[in-house]
């Protein structure tokens, strides 16, 4: 009885230990997520991102693997990203196969873990502007900052993370001596502790974390996601807005509704869906686009310029409410108006178009003489004919011409009432007359 009581006491004891010990991966129940995170880092990549983190969590999966090949792109992008995966609970692994350059240095220094294959490269993250140069100093500040603390969150050494975005950094042995961005391969990685350890392929470093027996799921982009990720492209955003003003100003010039106001209109809403699917934009934005529209018709059939007014502001103020960077968008918008304000010049100047739309609401009739239009009865017949003043002129007065009273003017001199005048010229109702001096002299003379 002794025996058996302490072997039940032992098989409780040794049950209790077992399920009190945590399990290294290989249990059939466990979940681990692989997430490609490739091409330019950009605001679309948020939205994909944010949905396979989610799907994770949902799943209580045990680790999430970033496979990085990236060479950077948007930091403002990249900042959104890494708190995305610091705030989340579940494990975060960044697997480096080939690249993590720039913005994607950044994103892998959010993560908890970091391994890298043989060859690849993490680094050189200088913050740049659209044309190549190095941004201002309150934008490199910012961002000095968020490569430090990114690498003091996963207790890296911060002077590295530092070193990749600022080349007044002098660290020779590690390749980056002062003016040189720090760029490390895997080998050097591993050195200073910032790659955990290098693996050829994604099942070699699943062996070592050791779910070798876990369920994998790769979550891949959707059709949406990539589309959104192409169109909210820092490049493809000033293409998309110079399109669509393009083509709604070659509309105007265009009998009809053709092919330019299609890809006009088609441009713009490619414009707000990439924003509504990467999560930048609500329907209210495209809501205000739409009534900024109706309003500009609308001014077509209401007086004041109100309307016209009120939905150019609904239209921009809608543009700004679907992007988190709005200077990169007024940049774009001054792109997208000279643009067209060029094509109105050459449309004009060029081909002497005129805007159909200005037909309906400026009159273009006019009363010209070639088609029977007179404002005023012209008196050519009245040139030569003589009769005598019944007013002084001074220089305008009253003549009597073949018994008719005519409201006349002098060449410029005074002319006595009863002189003698002549019809010298007739404009329109301006009737010029020139005192006859030698008929005014016999006149005076046979007085006497």
């Amino acid at each position: 009885m002794n025996i058996r009581r302490l072997f039940i006491i032992f098989s409780f004891l040794l049950a209790f230990v077992l399920m009190a010990m945590p399990f290294k991966g290989g249990a059939k129940n466990e979940v681990v997520y692989v997430v490609p995170v490739e091409e330019t880092v950009e605001k679309g990549l948020y939205a994909y991102l944010s949905r396979a983190v989610h799907s994770a969590e949902e799943d209580k999966a045990a680790a999430i693997i970033f496979e990085m090949d990236t060479p950077g792109g948007a930091v403002d992008a990249a900042g959104k990203i890494g708190k995305l995966l610091t705030s989340t609970n579940v494990k975060t692994i960044s697997f480096v196969n080939k690249q993590a350059l720039s913005a994607g240095a950044y994103i892998a220094l959010n993560t908890d873990e970091i391994y890298m294959v043989p060859g690849s490269t993490m680094g050189s993250a200088a913050i740049i502007d659209q044309q190549g140069n190095t941004a201002g100093k309150k934008a490199e500040s910012y961002w000095f900052a968020a490569m430090e603390e990114a690498a003091k969150q996963s207790n890296r050494n911060p002077i590295y993370a530092l070193a990749m975005a600022d080349e007044s950094v002098d660290l020779p042995e590690v390749g980056a001596p002062k003016g040189k961005l720090l760029t490390l391969g895997a080998e050097k990685a591993n050195e200073i502790g910032y790659s955990a350890g290098t693996f050829s392929t994604l099942q070699e470093l699943l062996d070592h974390l050791g779910f070798s027996n876990a369920e994998i799921k790769t979550v891949k982009e959707s059709f949406a996601e990539k589309i959104a990720r192409f169109i909210t492209h820092p490049v493809v955003i000033p293409i998309l807005l110079s399109v669509g003003s393009l083509g709604l100003i070659l509309e105007l010039y265009s009998p009809g509704f053709g092919l330019p106001g299609f890809m006009g209109i088609s441009a713009l809403l490619l414009f707000f869906y990439g924003h509504l699917v990467a999560g930048l934009a609500g329907y209210e934005t495209l809501i205000l686009f739409v009534i900024g529209i109706g309003l500009i018709i609308a001014e077509f059939f209401l007086p004041g310029g109100i309307a016209g007014i009120l939905g150019i502001a609904a239209i921009i103020g809608s543009l700004f409410l679907a992007t988190d960077n709005v200077i990169h968008l007024g940049i774009s918008l001054l792109i997208a108006l000279s643009i067209s304000i060029l094509a109105s010049i050459l449309m004009v100047k060029v081909f002497g178009r005129k805007m159909k739309i200005f037909r309906k609401i400026i009159l273009t009739d006019a009363t010209k003489t070639e088609e029977g239009y007179v404002s005023n009865k012209s008196r050519l017949e009245l040139i030569g004919l003589e009769g005598y003043c019944l007013t002084d002129l001074r220089p305008s007065g009253t003549v009597v011409i073949e018994d008719e009273r005519i409201d006349v003017v002098s060449e410029g001199s005074f002319i006595l009432k009863d002189a003698r005048v002549r019809v010298v010229k007739a404009e329109g109702s301006r009737i010029v007359v020139r005192e006859i001096q030698d008929q005014n002299k016999l006149d005076k003379e046979e007085e006497q």
